[in-house]
């Protein structure tokens, strides 16, 4: 399964100091040069950056979302066997109806947590929102109740 990743998850964990988590999760992780600079400095080494070849696609998606998730869902429709970490809810919606198959970050955590790279997925959400990470309540009540954390 090929992970691409969006600019707000690769922030998140940035602002926490904790992309390792990411990295731990999912060994191999692809972006687009547009995510990068969004991100605004260069990710590191083991996040591929990978052109999209339908730059007409990102043009449209741009019409309804932003620039970096355009792209990060230009390239998951041109990647076969992905799984696209998106947060946004527009661009959620967006990807979901192009058949795409999402998660967001706090999905990452549950999943971190299942294959042992972290003990407490509640522990890193709470680090996560004194950097004002922002997130559904609802989903967090799920996230930790799927954890066995609620």
């Amino acid at each position: 399964m090929i992970i691409i990743s969006d600019t707000s998850c690769l922030i998140a964990f940035d602002r926490i100091n904790k992309l390792e988590i990411l990295h731990k999760t999912f060994p191999e992780i692809i972006t687009t040069k547009e995510v990068e600079q969004e991100f605004g400095k260069p990710l590191p080494q083991w996040i591929s950056i990978q052109p999209v070849a339908d730059k007409k696609k990102i043009l449209e998606l741009e019409t309804l979302i932003d620039r970096g998730e355009a792209s990060a869902i230009a390239l998951a429709l041109e990647t076969t066997n992905c799984i696209l970490i998106i947060d946004e809810k527009k661009g959620r919606k967006v990807a979901t109806k192009l058949h795409i198959e999402i998660i967001g970050t706090l999905k990452t955590l549950l999943i971190a947590k299942q294959r042992g790279v972290i003990n407490s997925v509640k522990e890193v959400i709470a680090e996560l929102e004194k950097v004002n990470f922002r997130f559904s309540k609802v989903v967090v009540m799920e996230i930790l109740k799927q954890s066995g954390e609620s």
